[in-house]
């Protein structure tokens, strides 16, 4: 087990330039999707994070030969899969593992994939997959914490995705670019993710028109062969360290970036007093002074990201008046408040509102990251904080952030990692 902390002086403005990773949740969907082919996949710009390693190992054990040939550079062989059954102790580690039933379900039309883990956000149900599935012919079972999974003889279909959930979306492409005849999803996810799905399969050699719309449509072909594919830069890692930008005061430039991914974030960063520009590759943030208040309500893309809220959250306690924050997506992502708490912010909670009176100066305390997004929150409150902070549970924060302690050293805040 994982027992490391961050340790963490607050008070310190960052200065210099930040390059961000490649984005966890295209990989994740991109390095699943690429053992459909039936050759080799190279895949650059992947991110270096336990997560991605997960579903490395999850691939290695059904059979999909997977090497890394240089940083951020690997191989994805599908030709060799051989197994239609994921283990637990794996697929309880994140959420992502239930893409491999899109995964097994295409190639040998069988599949039998633990219900899935990761952070607690909630209630996140698999029924939107499972009724995906079906439409497409298949027979679906949850047994022994399983789903079990055939599908004899696949067709294309048309099918409404249930609040344009971003994994039905891409579990469905799985399934839809190797079935035959024509498949309409609609109410999709247009998540930039999905997009970059979209083009690697494309290159892939599958059909596949209206990705980034509400409504995508695949032609079905036989086989997928091999590419070289660059996933997108993280817009979430990117909000992130913005965000401690706008907490701490300073001059950072963040670079791999694709502003249009961001504009969300951008928008509300401005409501608090930021001022950022953005180039083709890079965005620059500069921030003075103690940030406004400013009210945020979660939506999907390209609404505000769900992913943001607790970064954001944690920002806004220290803002000048109060602020409301509405919570759309995911039902249990306010616990985070209540740590920050404990380092004097004022929060009240209403259904899914949190409101929150900003304080001048958040004081340094232990605190626990209760989830990835929250761990990220932890970080940023005690980069703004006076004193020290101490966070733990950092492996939660590792499945998301690649070497977060380097990057935050190298613009000036004071942060190590340490074993308990």
């Amino acid at each position: 087990m994982n027992l490391d902390c961050l340790r963490i002086q607050g008070g310190k403005p960052l200065y210099g330039r930040i390059t961000i990773s490649g984005a966890k949740n295209s990989a994740l969907a991109l390095i699943v999707g690429a053992a459909l082919g039936e050759e080799p996949v190279v895949l650059e710009n992947i991110p270096d994070n336990t997560d991605v390693h997960v579903i490395f190992d999850l691939l290695r054990e059904v059979g999909v030969t997977v090497q890394s040939l240089d940083k951020g550079k690997w191989s994805v062989d599908g030709s060799t899969l051989n197994s239609s059954k994921a283990s637990y102790e794996l697929a309880r580690k994140l959420r992502a593992s239930f893409y491999l039933a899109g995964l097994l379900l295409a190639k040998r039309h069988e599949a039998v994939v633990p219900l899935p883990g990761g952070c607690f956000l909630g209630p996140r149900p698999v029924d939107f997959h499972l009724k995906g599935f079906q439409a497409f012919g298949a027979e679906v079972a949850i047994e022994h914490g399983c789903m079990i999974g055939k599908i004899t003889k696949p067709q294309g279909t048309r099918f409404f995705i249930n609040r344009s959930s971003m994994g039905t979306t891409v579990n469905l492409l799985y399934l839809a670019v190797l079935t035959p005849g024509t498949t309409i999803l609609e109410n999709a996810a247009k998540e930039p993710e999905i997009v970059d799905l979209a083009v690697m399969l494309n290159c892939m050699g599958a059909k596949i028109r209206g990705a980034g719309t509400d409504v995508i449509r695949v032609q079905g072909v036989k086989s997928l062969h091999g590419t070289d594919y660059s996933i997108i830069p993280d817009r979430i890692e990117a909000g992130t360290y913005m965000a401690m930008v706008a907490a701490t005061g300073g001059d950072v430039t963040l670079e791999n970036v694709m502003s249009e991914h961001i504009r969300a974030t951008i928008t509300k960063l401005r409501e608090v007093g930021a001022e950022i520009e953005e180039g083709e590759t890079s965005v620059r943030i500069q921030m003075e002074g103690r940030p406004k208040a400013t009210d945020i309500e979660t939506a999907p893309y390209p609404g505000f990201p769900t992913d943001m809220q607790q970064p954001i959250g944690a920002l806004l306690v220290s803002a000048d008046g109060t602020s409301v924050i509405r919570e759309t997506v995911y039902e249990s992502r306010f616990n985070y408040l209540n740590e920050l708490v404990r380092m004097g912010a004022d929060v009240r909670f209403e259904r899914d509102r949190a409101i929150i009176k900003g304080i001048e100066r958040l004081s340094g305390a232990p605190v626990e990251a209760f989830d990835l997004r929250a761990g990220a929150a932890m970080v940023l409150a005690g980069l703004s904080a006076e004193g020290e902070t101490v966070v733990s549970q950092v492996d939660r924060i590792d499945r998301g952030y690649e070497k977060i302690e380097e990057k935050l050293t190298a613009v000036g805040a004071v942060i190590c990692r340490e074993s308990v």
